[in-house]
């Protein structure tokens, strides 16, 4: 059995720091580093959480810790660890992938096999280092967010009948997992179809009977699936509800609420705060970090039903158009292409693109026009 790979606290800055910068999808940075998908996101994440700690005032230096003082603290550790069974108790009350990371192989007197054992994880797992997706499953991901826009009510088991007509020999379980990595959940109205994070309040829905005829009063906000060449990439937008303008939008590889948050804060600092904003149930929306944002600025807080897509109807039919009037026509490279597209494409639908709803005319010009007639001194202030 080969030894497991330690990284280096300056190859993984590196690796976080470019899976930062958003120019090549998670899987393209997994092949390129060698290291596994998971392992990047958990590293960008530790980048970002740890990133303010550069910038304290405190001016204190990190203290030193002398290395046999931890290797006398880890000798300790596992000689508790091994007689007392209730550390494992509490270990296996864990997320799997928490656990797999508390994993040390080079504690004295504490083998891997056992922190292995005391962690209920199998040894052949620690070690294992999967690849990143297939061209395969890429393509079929592909196909899947093509038919999802088009059947948004097919589930798991309507998707793989839908792809084996097409000739495809698929099984539910890889459109299950391959569905949830896309992040797309069937519109029928079913319990349980979309699952927020643990232990985070799920708010009302607040637009039931609401008339909404202005801008500003009620903005939505949603994330979708992107199909690059290798691998894919995540879109966020807010849009505001009376006028279907995109306020504020953000591309990211990771799936995190951190670059949610920040649209928000683009939109709030260019068109001030509407009265509600609508999402739907995502792990996203209701993490701290977002609804606190919300809290902070005087925002009501909305969430759709349940498995109830017409709930945020107008960013569904955004995604529509978008998909098929720019994305499919593209196979982007880089996050740095994907942005230069999706950006033109934004521009002309905020600007030139007639709406339906509007009488013809594109939400940017109906925007300004209502923004104007309510309130014409702050003009230049909340309208970009």
């Amino acid at each position: 059995m080969s030894k497991r790979k330690q990284h280096r606290p300056e190859f993984k800055a590196k690796v976080a720091l470019e899976a930062l910068k958003g120019e090549e999808t998670i899987s393209e940075l997994a092949s390129r580093f060698g290291v596994h998908p998971t392992m990047i996101h958990q590293w960008k994440r530790a980048l970002l959480e740890g990133a303010s700690g550069v910038f304290e005032r405190s001016g204190k230096k990190t203290p030193q810790i002398d290395e046999d003082q931890v290797k006398d603290l880890h000798a300790k550790i596992g000689e508790l660890a091994v007689a007392n069974d209730f550390l494992g108790q509490k270990a296996q009350a864990l997320d799997r992938q928490v656990r797999r990371k508390m994993i040390e192989p080079d504690i004295p007197n504490l083998s891997v096999t056992k922190q292995c054992a005391l962690l209920s994880i199998s040894r052949s797992s620690f070690y294992y280092e999967p690849k990143g997706e297939t061209d395969m499953n890429l393509d079929l991901m592909r196909k899947i967010d093509k038919q999802f826009l088009e059947t948004p009510f097919f589930g798991v088991r309507q998707m793989t009948w839908h792809l084996r007509n097409e000739g495809h020999a698929v099984n539910e379980k890889r459109i299950r997992r391959l569905m949830r990595l896309m992040g797309l959940m069937p519109i029928y109205q079913k319990p349980n179809t979309s699952k927020a994070a643990k232990g985070h309040k799920i708010f009302p829905y607040l637009l039931r009977g609401l008339h909404v005829d202005r801008p500003n009063q009620v903005w939505c906000y949603d994330i979708t699936y992107l199909p690059m060449r290798r691998g894919f990439l995540y879109l966020a937008a807010i849009m505001d509800w009376n006028t279907r303008k995109v306020l504020a939008w953000r591309i990211s590889n990771t799936m995190e609420a951190g670059f949610c948050v920040d649209a928000l804060n683009e939109a709030i600092h260019k068109f001030g705060s509407p009265d509600i904003m609508n999402t739907d149930q995502g792990s996203q929306f209701t993490s701290f970090a977002w609804t606190d944002c919300l809290r902070r600025s005087g925002i009501r807080i909305s969430m759709d039903g349940k498995g109830r897509f017409l709930d945020n109807i107008f960013v569904e039919r955004l995604w529509r158009s978008m998909k098929y009037e720019c994305v499919y026509l593209h196979a982007w490279e880089t996050g740095s292409q994907a942005k230069a597209g999706i950006k033109k494409w934004m521009d002309f639908y905020n600007q030139k693109r007639p709406h339906s709803a509007l009488g013809g005319k594109p939400p940017a010009t109906v925007y300004r026009q209502k923004i104007e007639t309510i309130n014409p001194d702050q003009q230049e202030q909340r309208v970009a």
